[in-house]
């Protein structure tokens, strides 16, 4: 059962990924709310200042103090956090926002080293993932020896051009609103660059934005875009209609596609 006393800080508990160097501050209240709105963390009039980090066997109250930028046009952010001993460390904006839920640790859709570090598929900053594998070489059964892993995707830290094609649309739960949100689940993804053969990604799923909602998209469109591709599963809506549900595993996110192109589906003669 996790520790709840957020007010005692336990270094030896605690791992830190302390900023390389200088990291961006906020320039005031309003560009923080703006920020934190952008990295879906808050969604209430008033921005959240506090955020829960939780460890395996405790959790602790935070607050952002900054940010980090990599990437070709600085399209990655990682957050400086701060912890009540004034220790900071560096965090993946989704991956706190995972820890917001009550459900994080109780399910596998993060992939999350002991202790607490960001997930190895996001190449944290300033710590390598932790060995998990405590199983010996003692055999596995026959059932289990049958189940070959897939092979990791190694996915691109910036912005790049995909294919799709439009899937359906869905409702996903948001914990923080505590309400379904309009999504797009797009199959046939696909990562094409120049002078590079394309990466099959398979399913993936991204917000319904006003910028999508202008397309009027429908099931079975293809599509062209750029975006910027996270280990991030789908979230099931809660209480939604069964033409709303999703019945493929979907365990990538695009955020922020733009250069939208909408194309015809091909006809079959």
């Amino acid at each position: 059962m996790a520790i709840t006393y957020p007010h005692i800080e336990d270094s030896n508990l605690t791992s830190y990924i302390p900023p390389k160097g200088e990291y961006k501050v906020f320039e005031n209240e309003e560009d923080y709310a703006k920020k934190v709105r952008e990295w879906g963390l808050s969604s209430a009039k008033e921005a959240k200042k506090e955020f829960w980090y939780k460890g395996k066997t405790y959790k602790r109250l935070v607050t952002i103090k900054g940010y980090e930028e990599y990437g070709t046009e600085n399209a990655v952010n990682i957050l400086v956090i701060e912890f009540q001993d004034s220790h900071l460390s560096c965090i993946y904006p989704d991956y706190l926002k995972d820890m917001q839920s009550s459900n994080f640790g109780k399910e596998s859709r993060v992939n999350v080293a002991e202790g607490g570090e960001p997930p190895a598929d996001a190449e944290p900053p300033a710590k390598k993932e932790k060995a998990k594998s405590t199983e010996g070489s003692a055999p596995q059964p026959a059932s289990k020896a049958k189940k070959a892993k897939q092979p990791v995707l190694e996915l691109p830290a910036d912005k790049v051009h995909f294919t799709a094609k439009v899937k359906q649309f869905a409702l996903s739960w948001n914990h923080f609103s505590e309400e379904n949100d309009e999504v797009v689940v797009l199959e046939n993804v696909r990562i094409v660059q120049e002078q590079e053969e394309p990466v099959n990604v398979g399913f993936a799923w991204c917000s319904h934005s006003k910028t999508l909602k202008k397309l009027e998209l429908q099931p079975g469109e293809n599509l062209q875009f750029d975006g910027k591709i996270v280990k991030k599963s789908f979230p099931k809506g809660k209480d939604v209609e069964e033409k709303f549900m999703v019945d493929v595993p979907v365990p990538y996110k695009i955020n922020n596609p733009s250069k939208l192109v909408k194309e015809q589906p091909s006809l079959e003669l």
